[in-house]
């Protein structure tokens, strides 16, 4: 029965993580215009859960790493109550994340709920020094990276995009302005207003018309050109989140042996999916639309530095945040063309230092009320 219990547990999870984590791979299609909501929501589902199929064969030491193994006892690592209160604590964080608009870390999730849910079972049995380079080291690494990476990608595709004589177009909308004849009272008797129209000239935003670009490249229309990779780099980042995520949430499910791992990978998966299409839209908002503004060129700049950085991350069994990376890249890309909303991203990593301690007080409590 607490295999079962265990198995919903870590299901939780998984949905946890979709709906705070399957958008980030395709936010820049959605925050440049290129895409609708509901397509880029489709397109992430698709390629995240391609990339948690790959898990099974490309992704083995994140396997392990999740478990606890070095970071608690032994015996912890293979005891259900435990691993029901890692996966509880973890779920819990994130999913309230999720429900403020937060995007935060699964993995700072997973952590916290270790270590709290670790030193409520074996006190000063936790070994931190695991936790530092093992976690820790990685995580703090990662964002910084991903800004310098972010930013140095951008800036070589925007001048090598001048360079090619590939100009882009601002969308500038005009129009006239019919105001609505309104009945007004004068000397007792009805009147009406008179109407005038008005010449109206406004910026368009990304809502309204997409920045496009006009050049070819290889004889091939330059926008097009940039749509069509612009997809692909989104399903990239969705498909290395797949690689990076599933096997930290399903190896508490091998831990007690609940499912084999292709039937623990996929039922992770599935739950993956259903909480992203389900519960995504807060996030989706604050990625695609508060952080920074975007056009489609700068979007696939974050989603290249992005994808390159979690797939490397991914094979080579580092725990990286794939949240983390993504809003870096979105940073570097936002520093280089000042357009970073400082406001919103200040809130965002508020967000990041508190999942940790949150997650790690959550699998505490969870484990002394299951024990």
């Amino acid at each position: 029965m607490i295999t079962v219990i265990v198995l919903l547990a870590v299901c939780f999870l998984a949905y946890a993580n979709g709906a705070n984590d399957n958008f980030k791979g395709v936010a820049s299609l959605f925050g440049s215009g290129t895409t609708s909501y509901r397509t880029a929501i489709s397109w992430a589902t698709v390629t995240t859960f391609a990339g948690s199929v790959a898990a099974i064969f490309l992704a083995e030491a994140l396997v392990g790493k999740f478990s606890g193994k070095g970071l608690v006892p032994d015996a912890l690592t293979a005891s259900p109550p435990f691993l029901l209160a890692v996966a509880l604590g973890a779920g819990a964080a994130v999913i309230l994340a999720t429900l403020l608009g937060f995007p935060v870390s699964t993995t700072h999730g997973l952590i916290g709920s270790l270590v709290g849910a670790g030193t409520a079972a074996a006190g000063p049995e936790v070994d931190f020094a695991v936790l530092g380079q093992a976690f820790v080291l990685p995580l703090l690494v990662s964002p910084l990276l991903a800004i310098a990476t972010g930013a140095c990608v951008y800036g070589t595709l925007h001048r090598g995009r001048i360079r090619s004589g590939i100009t882009r177009n601002t969308c500038v909308c005009g129009g006239l302005e019919n105001p609505v004849a309104l009945p007004v009272v004068a000397s007792g008797a009805a009147a009406f207003s008179r109407p005038s129209s008005t010449l109206t000239l406004t910026v368009g935003d990304n809502a309204a018309c997409a920045a496009r670009y006009d050049g070819r490249v290889f004889g091939v229309d330059a926008g097009r050109l940039l749509d069509g990779l612009h997809l692909l780099s989104a399903g990239a980042v969705s498909f290395a989140r797949g690689l990076n995520d599933t096997p930290k949430i399903a190896a508490l499910l091998f831990a007690v042996h609940a499912l084999d791992l292709r039937w623990g990978l996929a039922a992770v998966a599935s739950a993956m999916a259903i909480g992203g299409l389900l519960n995504a839209r807060k996030v989706a908002d604050t990625m695609s639309h508060r952080l920074t503004s975007m056009n489609p060129g700068q979007g696939f700049a974050a989603n290249l530095s992005t994808a390159a950085l979690v797939t490397t991350a991914s094979l080579h069994g580092l725990p990286v945040s794939t949240t983390h990376v993504s809003v870096g890249a979105l940073l570097g890309m936002g520093l280089v063309t000042r357009q970073t909303r400082w406001k919103p991203v200040v809130g965002v990593l508020a967000a990041w230092v508190v999942t940790l301690p949150c997650a790690a007080l959550l699998g505490a409590l969870a484990y002394v009320l299951i024990r």
